[in-house]
């Protein structure tokens, strides 16, 4: 039987969790394309990403349809029934932590909730609105 010794085991974890980042990196992403998109942009803000949580936005679903008026608790695909782990960091560690995974979403659920793709502003807003739950 090979052995592998245990610092390469360690790296191979490492390596295969590289693309994680903290979610102030993605809000910071989103600032500068935000930027880009609106010279006139400032900075996010969390009571904008509330409301766009909350809203429905031309039809019948909102953020808060799947992922419940709480987004530190989990939630339940409306149509699938699928359970979803909650969507604030706080209270799942590994949401906001991989940022292809955060793109995928945002297109997926952006796609469904909006019919269209968020904004640069909408994703920040949102995320700053996240980040500020605390239990």
């Amino acid at each position: 039987m090979m052995r592998i010794p245990v610092l390469v085991l360690v790296g191979l974890v490492w390596a295969g969790n590289a693309q994680a980042v903290p979610p102030q990196v993605l809000l910071a992403s989103f600032a500068a394309e935000a930027r880009v998109a609106d010279p006139a942009f400032r900075e996010f803000s969390p009571r904008r990403g509330e409301a766009f949580f909350r809203a429905r936005h031309g039809g019948d679903w909102s953020c808060s349809t799947c992922h419940t008026d709480n987004p530190a608790a989990a939630g339940r695909h409306t149509v699938t029934g699928k359970a979803i782990r909650p969507l604030a960091p706080v209270a799942n560690g590994e949401r906001f932590s991989n940022p292809d995974k955060v793109e995928k979403w945002f297109r997926r659920n952006c796609k469904d909730v909006l019919s269209r793709a968020c904004t640069p502003g909408e994703k920040g807003d949102l995320l700053a609105y996240l980040l500020s739950i605390k239990s």
